[in-house]
């Protein structure tokens, strides 16, 4: 078929373009803009794109596939919509052309997905299974985020966004579930669902979807996850999972890891993640028992010390035996304040100096401006940036950068700096280091977005530390 892509220049469209070129498709695409590192690839790959759009472009193709950021008035999709041309979402797509036919492993959740996503996938690999992964990041080895194989298994991450302008519904009501993960559900996305509610109804959904001989795995701490698994458990299977605890694939105890009697040394560290690890695990057993594959848990063990986690997870750009700069993807206030705590427990003795950029949609609303005041605990010092774009979000919906700066000192105990963007924030970090010359510190920073490009400043800075 011939193929053709609106809104090829994001990740998880680029990475679709390429799978489909592999089933042998003629493909195409366009956008806006296309950027390093998707145009490289795409030149690397064979396939054709163009900057902007033109309904010239979709005439005489088989199949239109639009993306979540393409909107009405595009030309391309006027052109779609007038011709009667055969069209698809990114999801749809992957659903007919890539997951049918294959046990599809659903990674789902408000935080953890693309971590727990990348680790089953690795596990599974490692014990000879070949699965398929589409997943939006790139490991820190450079793995990038997708596989397609002949193997019976496909990892996913399932996410809760809306499809596309034409399907309001979460992404991952596409995915045909086998095996479903639901690592967290909290608030999220408050451009698009306007409570928690409406997330719940998503997953709930997706669990009718699971077959009876599939199952779920639900973390234990969400207590909205419990429910919801069983108000579907007349039809499907479910699991609870936590680590640490008593019937735990994997224990912390005397400041080491442990599964059974061996010490584990993963790459990867802090709560969150041990978590995502001990329902990767639990997957992956079970697959190995459907599949009768005997003796592998050491080589899943191997293979989760193997794992080189993703890149802007906890992904360390600079270390020296008094400095630190660490990079994450945190953004919700529950995942501020556990990455904090990680980097914490992870490197005692020094003084963290946390940088925040509210850059994503709720991050913008003032929906955690509460939350937000307790989310930086451990932090010696908390840099915050205005929001990323004031005109997103109207005054009256918009979150108080300085009023929460003003918060901080007493409910998360730290020494707060308001700064009108990441340029004033470096500005202000090199003024105030000097008062940390006899500490040993840690610069983390938070953002799901490029934080203005101010990491080759940060690692100047941390460099210049004698």
């Amino acid at each position: 078929m011939k193929i053709h892509l609106v809104g090829i220049g994001g990740i998880a469209m680029g990475n679709l373009a390429s799978m489909l070129r592999s089933l042998g498709h003629e493909v195409s695409g366009s956008d806006a803009g296309v950027y390093p590192p998707m145009s490289d690839k795409l030149k690397e790959w064979g396939i054709p794109y163009a900057e902007g759009f033109d309904a010239e472009r979709v005439k005489g193709k088989d199949l239109i596939v639009i993306g979540n950021a393409i909107s009405r008035g595009n030309p391309e999709v006027e052109e779609v919509l007038n011709s009667g041309l055969e069209y698809a979402s990114m999801s749809s797509a992957l659903e007919k052309y890539i997951l049918a036919g294959k046990k599809v492993v659903v990674v789902t959740g408000t935080h953890g997905k693309t971590t727990t996503t990348f680790m089953i996938h690795h596990l599974l690999k490692e014990v000879g299974l070949r699965p398929g992964l589409f997943v939006g990041g790139i490991r820190k080895d450079g793995f990038p985020g997708f596989e397609f194989t002949d193997g019976k298994y496909f990892v996913i991450e399932g996410d809760e966004y809306d499809t596309a302008f034409f399907d309001k519904a979460s992404k991952f009501l596409h995915y045909r579930p086998t095996y479903t993960i639901m690592n967290a559900l909290d608030f999220d996305h408050a451009d698009i669902f306007k409570d928690i509610g409406e997330i719940e109804t998503m997953f709930s959904r997706l669990l009718r979807l699971v077959p009876g001989n599939g199952k779920v795995y639900y973390w234990s701490g969400a207590s909205n996850l419990k429910r919801i698994c069983a108000e579907a458990s007349k039809f499907v299977k479910s699991e609870a999972f936590e680590f640490n605890k008593k019937d735990s694939k994997l224990v912390w105890k005397k400041g080491d890891l442990f599964s059974g009697s061996r010490v584990l040394r993963p790459r990867f560290f802090g709560n969150h993640n041990y978590r995502n690890a001990e329902v990767a695990l639990r997957v992956c057993e079970d697959i190995l028992k459907e599949e009768k594959i005997q003796n592998a848990k050491e080589k899943l063990l191997d293979a989760l010390e193997t794992f080189a986690g993703v890149k802007r997870r906890q992904e360390i750009l600079f270390e020296s035996p008094r400095s630190i700069l660490i990079e994450d993807f945190a953004h919700h206030p529950v995942a501020v304040e556990e990455t904090i705590k990680s980097v914490k427990q992870r490197f005692p003795g020094f003084k963290i100096i946390s940088l925040f950029e509210p850059r994503s949609a709720t991050s913008h609303r003032n929906v955690f401006q509460k939350e937000y005041s307790f989310a930086f605990k451990g932090s010696a010092v908390t840099m915050i940036t205005e929001i990323f774009n004031l005109k997103k979000v109207s005054k009256d919906n918009r979150l108080d950068v300085k009023k929460l700066i003003l918060k901080l000192p007493k409910h998360s105990g730290t020494l707060p700096f308001y700064c009108k963007d990441p340029k004033d924030l470096v500005h202000k970090l090199r003024k105030i280091l000097p008062q940390f010359e006899k500490d040993k510190i840690l610069i983390l920073a938070m953002s799901n977005g490029a934080f203005g490009g101010i990491y080759p400043s940060l690692k100047e800075l941390v460099g210049s530390r004698k």
